[in-house]
């Protein structure tokens, strides 16, 4: 009998970090399929599986096609009813799967739920990439409950609920196959960062709800693939980020806001050029022309009905940096 869920794991040359984590995912996944998607990998990865982990299935791209396309091109030959895509630098807990089928089955409306997520290293701290679940304020800028920016809150139990969020992070994302494939996937022209952010904001302008569940928790060692100083991670991130708002706002709040975001940006840029250097300003100018260069693309992916951004908090950035805010509660 097949399992309802599939365990996708996207590795690029990886093999260090499968070794560390897949036996726990292989531990507490039993009633799940397994695989790795592999990325075209040059170092011994493919190898390692089939002598350690035979029971776990191997997808092979024809290259490296990013998070994105790399997730696309591997799904594609995955039938299940849920996918969970899994970063392999992270590690997973007893029960982290239960929870989240449970949510699942209750409520045919939500399309992709979220564990909460931890660091690794500090094991009592939120970690980056969705700590307790993806929000967006006023502006686009994309935040977490227990991590506003780069700040990083403590867990004390202040996100044990189950609440609706706005995205669930792509470290550790559980999504109903159905709805992923009738949303095409990610955009793969976005290759990594912001991608499950636009897709979860597709699938809210489509109807469904995205969910957090502080029932499962796992823990995310971060950076694995780039570096959180990266000024290419920099580039990424706005640009993607311009591009996801060009998709899914409403045309009376896209005009606005996109030109208010590019003058931000435009601060922004000095800000990262006087704290990190040029690499960071030039990443800004960079991820401008890349928007500019895929804005008519872009434009014709904006479906027929955008949602308002339902925003938990108002002018984030001035908050956190002006007055200090570093916390959604």
């Amino acid at each position: 009998m097949q399992n309802k869920l599939a365990v996708a794991i996207l590795n690029w040359n990886g093999k260090n970090w499968l070794e560390k984590f897949l036996p726990g995912v292989v531990q507490f996944s039993q009633n799940a399929d397994i695989y790795v998607i592999d990325n075209l990998s040059t170092d011994d990865s493919i190898a390692f599986l089939n002598t350690h982990f035979p029971t776990v299935k191997i997808i092979k791209n024809d290259k490296n096609y990013g998070f994105a396309g790399g997730y696309n091109e591997g799904l594609k030959k995955i039938n299940t009813k849920y996918y969970c895509l899994l970063n392999s630098d992270v590690e997973v807990t007893e029960n982290w799967i239960e929870p989240v089928l449970n949510l699942f089955e209750k409520n045919n409306s939500i399309s992709a739920v979220q564990p909460k997520i931890l660091s690794y290293d500090r094991k009592n701290f939120f970690e980056f990439a969705g700590a307790g679940g993806g929000l967006i304020d006023n502006l686009g800028y994309p935040y977490c409950r227990g991590r506003i920016f780069d700040d990083l809150e403590e867990d004390k139990g202040q996100y044990d609920d189950e609440a609706e969020i706005f995205w669930a992070s792509g470290c550790c994302l559980f999504i109903r196959s159905k709805d992923f494939w009738e949303q095409k996937g990610f955009d793969e022209r976005f290759f990594a960062h912001q991608e499950e952010i636009d897709l979860c904001w597709r699938l809210i302008n489509s109807g469904k709800k995205i969910f957090y569940t502080g029932k499962s928790k796992v823990y995310h060692v971060g950076g694995g693939t780039l570096n959180k100083q990266s000024a290419q991670k920099t580039y990424l991130n706005i640009r993607n980020n311009l591009s996801m708002m060009l998709k899914n706002l409403p045309f009376p709040r896209l005009i606005w806001l996109i030109f208010f975001r590019l003058c931000l940006d435009g601060v922004a840029g000095i800000y990262f050029g006087l704290k990190q250097g040029f690499p960071h300003l030039w990443a800004v100018v960079r991820a401008h022309f890349g928007f500019y260069r895929q804005l008519p693309e872009t434009w014709k992916l904006r479906q027929n009905h955008q949602k308002d951004l339902f925003y938990q908090s108002k002018w984030l950035i001035f908050k956190h940096f002006l007055g200090g805010s570093k916390s959604e509660k």
